[in-house]
């Protein structure tokens, strides 16, 4: 594969913010601290952030919300979802809005099969989902270099949708084995996990074989493609009160597959930054252990220690890659300005001295006051430009 196809025909063109992101990425030490992915779920904060009138943003959803983020300063977007705060209305969920099997259904309903036990969940998995991922895994052995073309070429069409100030990195394309609550529920899924261990830890395996062939293929797009070599790993394995289930149990069921299926990444020399849900404090040492550089998105209030996982290292003695947020739980929905820059301070003052990003610490549910996002965007545009001063 020649050198000259993907990111790399930007090689020359690239513009201040997303070079900014692109030197944080290679941990090299930069003037300024780049900002990432900004996601507002207020439409009525997308549109007069961005300079258009009201009613814009439903009406034209990707222009507008790419014009948020460029008027935001943003320099680095993984995850590209310019239509997910359609999903709020504006103002939240509604009575209408369609429930699913973690936000309250009825009745779950999977390939015909109602699932309302833990042996549902057992039967479901055995007799469709295994199945599912063995071909899955079975189509992967062919056609890989149309797989990493068709990578590399759906990530070229969202950078130049961009333009070259603005950085796209991977995201999504690299699977692992997860939860499954998503499809089952939480009480069904977690009961089956309880109940059937032998039979969660055979899915994680099943999945974690495909995962590894698929992860191959997506180190080959990383490599060959030019894409940025920063890949965050994204499933919510925590609440407030700690995991969802007993950390023992996932060091037995869990991490070796998890280990297994991120390997190839690891043997291309991508960094891999694990998303941060709730308090996973006991996560952190063992997913450090399994090759993770570094975390995003941190519940202070939920007892996640922010300074001291900033003075953490990787498992080859290398400080972690960190994106660091304003809290969109307590101090964005219910601070003043005062606090979110306060807030902003302290995670520059502890982060690490490279590999430093800052945004929110997940995305922000409307109702936060219009002053306080004004705050946070002003604070970012001054890290910017001044990093730590």
């Amino acid at each position: 594969m020649t050198h000259n196809i993907g990111f790399n025909t930007f090689a020359d063109r690239w513009q201040a913010n997303a070079k900014l992101a692109l030197d944080t990425i290679a941990m090299r030490p930069t003037r300024g601290i780049p900002t990432w992915l900004f996601q507002d779920m207020q439409w009525s904060h997308l549109e007069v952030l961005s300079g258009n009138p009201p009613g814009s943003y439903p009406k034209d959803p990707i222009r507008v919300y790419r014009e948020f983020q460029i008027a935001s300063g943003v320099c680095f977007i993984d995850q590209w979802i310019p239509e997910n705060p359609l999903s709020m209305r504006d103002q939240g969920f509604g009575e209408d809005t369609l429930r699913g099997p973690t936000t309250g259904a009825e009745e779950i309903v999977c390939d015909g099969m109602r699932i309302d036990s833990p042996e549902a969940v057992v039967e479901h998995m055995e007799k469709h989902l295994f199945p599912r991922w063995e071909a899955w895994r079975r189509d992967l052995d062919a056609g890989a270099d149309e797989r990493v073309r068709n990578l590399i070429a759906a990530e070229v069409e969202v950078q130049e949708f961009f333009g070259l100030n603005m950085l796209k990195g991977p995201y999504g394309f690299c699977p692992f084995p997860s939860f499954l609550y998503g499809d089952y529920g939480y009480v069904n899924y977690f009961m089956a996990y309880a109940l059937y261990p032998e039979v969660i830890e055979r899915g994680f395996k099943i999945y974690a074989d495909a995962s590894v062939l698929h992860n191959r293929i997506a180190a080959r797009a990383i490599i060959e493609g030019g894409l940025p070599r920063l890949v965050r790993l994204d499933h919510d394995m925590a609440d407030s009160r700690g995991t969802l289930v007993g950390v023992k149990t996932l060091d037995k069921l869990w991490f070796p597959h998890f280990a297994r299926a991120i390997q190839p990444l690891l043997d291309a020399g991508i960094r891999l930054i694990w998303h941060c849900d709730g308090n996973l404090m006991e996560m952190v040492p063992r997913l450090i252990e399994t090759g993770i550089g570094g975390f995003q998105g941190f519940q202070y209030e939920d007892g996640m220690d922010y300074e001291k996982i900033c003075r953490m290292t990787d498992r080859d003695g290398n400080p972690l890659f960190i994106i660091a947020g304003v809290s969109v739980t307590t101090t964005l929905p219910h601070g003043k300005p005062a606090d979110v820059r306060r807030q902003m301070d302290w995670l520059v003052e502890k982060g690490p001295k490279v590999g430093l990003m800052l945004a929110c610490s997940s995305s922000i549910a409307p109702g936060v006051p219009l002053e306080n996002t004004r705050a946070l965007i002003e604070g970012l545009a001054y890290y910017r430009e001044h990093g730590r001063g």
